[in-house]
């Protein structure tokens, strides 16, 4: 079974996001960027199902700029066997939507045949969560979504699910796909070696045009703008203080 996994070149979780001055999007210049956490979750559980014998290929697929191709590289060190780049505009500023995403990666599923989509739950740029819902309908695929442990035994899979009320528990026929969270596993540190290892393994470029999808967007931006500033809290010397304050406030 091959498992399929997309990545996504996001701004490294680590980094304090700064918007433009004209409020037009989010500054990326000299910027860190990194794996989308939620996709480095997925790699490393398709790995596992490679090293348990349950997969016999795993493919990385980044949709994007090129630098993506450093995102790849990336799970390529991790464990997986080769990657495809999909190169989808030269404005790294240009974010890719989910439903282009989502058509493109049904065109390399059409092409790879994989038995398995593992993808993170949502990029932490855009905080969509839609791509894997979206492909699941382009596919007529099973999914299984906020996956936090998976099973695959045979043709089917049992996904624990993370809902609003605790964990849901389903089966899922294969072919399948499946979003993951953050509990699922611990993404693992690439090793020098395979680093060096991964520089050999092949990488395929691509275009949308190779699938036939019209990556154009449908949404514009009409502002972006940081968060409020938090109000500074007031220190009381009592309960009886705490009880005033709420009721004036409104709480109680």
């Amino acid at each position: 079974m091959k498992v399929l996994v997309p990545v996504k070149r996001v701004i490294d979780y680590n980094v304090k996001v700064r918007v433009k001055a004209d409020g037009s999007g989010v500054d990326l210049a000299n910027v860190k960027m990194s794996m989308n956490p939620f996709d480095e979750i997925a790699v490393e559980e398709a790995i596992r199902l490679k090293e348990a014998g349950k997969a016999e290929e795993v493919i990385a697929v980044s949709i994007g700029v090129k630098q993506s191709q450093e995102t790849l590289r990336t799970a390529l060190a991790m464990g997986a066997d080769r990657a495809i780049l999909v190169v989808a505009t030269d404005d790294v500023h240009n974010d890719i939507e989910p439903l282009a995403v989502a058509k493109i990666l049904k065109g390399v599923i059409d092409e790879e045949q994989p038995g398995l989509v593992l993808a993170g739950k949502q990029a932490i740029d855009n905080d969509m969560n839609a791509t894997g819902q979206m492909l699941a309908a382009l596919t007529g695929w099973s999914q299984g979504t906020f996956a936090s442990e998976l099973d695959v035994d045979g043709d089917t899979a049992t996904v624990t699910r993370e809902v609003d009320g605790g964990l849901q528990t389903i089966k899922v026929k294969m072919p399948a796909i499946v979003t993951v969270d953050l509990r699922l596993n611990e993404p693992r540190y690439a090793s020098l070696p395979n680093i060096m290892k991964a520089k050999k393994k092949p990488m395929d470029e691509k275009t949308p045009e190779d699938y036939g999808v019209d990556t154009a967007p449908r949404l514009a931006v009409v502002g972006t703008a940081e968060p409020e500033t938090r109000a500074a809290g007031i220190i009381v010397k009592s309960v009886d203080e705490l009880v005033e304050k709420l009721k004036e406030a409104g709480a109680v």
